[in-house]
């Protein structure tokens, strides 16, 4: 089973979105059983927080449901529990490494490494939208699915 986490700064919007994004790409492709996916965030600022209305709202155009999410802080144990930790953008991947204690098996990665456009994906905590988030998640999210199957 690969064991993957998605993160960002405050685990309420790009993360839950790559979270559920996935698991019903999973899902669409039968392959449940090999896969457990979550999401966390790098900061404290939104713990106990449900994913923010604008992204539930994106996720449920797709018909995606998010309900019981809630945001939890990396912790390093999670770099030993999960085989994989992937981050929205370079902020989230320092402050990885940096509550992680490094990243000693090359299991840290940006979402968009996934894809044939790397770089960050853009937060719409700051931008409000949320669309083009949905499509850089989808992208990533697709081209993470495709590496780990056609190995």
């Amino acid at each position: 089973m690969t064991r993957i986490l998605f993160i960002c700064t405050g685990n309420i919007c790009r993360s839950p979105m790559a979270e559920f994004v996935m698991k019903d790409l999973v899902k669409k492709a039968r392959l449940e059983t090999q896969f457990h996916i979550e999401s966390a965030a790098t900061s404290t600022e939104e713990l106990g927080n449900p994913v923010y209305p604008p992204a539930r709202r994106k996720l449920a155009e797709h018909g995606i449901e998010c309900a019981r999410k809630t945001a939890r802080q990396l912790t390093n144990a999670d770099y030993d529990k999960y085989d994989l930790l992937i981050g929205m953008d370079r902020a989230n991947l320092r402050n990885m490494h940096r509550i992680c204690g490094g990243d000693f098996a090359n299991k840290m990665h940006l979402l968009m490494e996934f894809t044939d456009r790397p770089g960050d994906v853009v937060d719409p905590w700051y931008t409000d939208d949320f669309e083009t988030t949905w499509r850089d998640v989808l992208e990533g999210c697709s081209g993470l699915l495709k590496q780990l199957t056609h190995r």
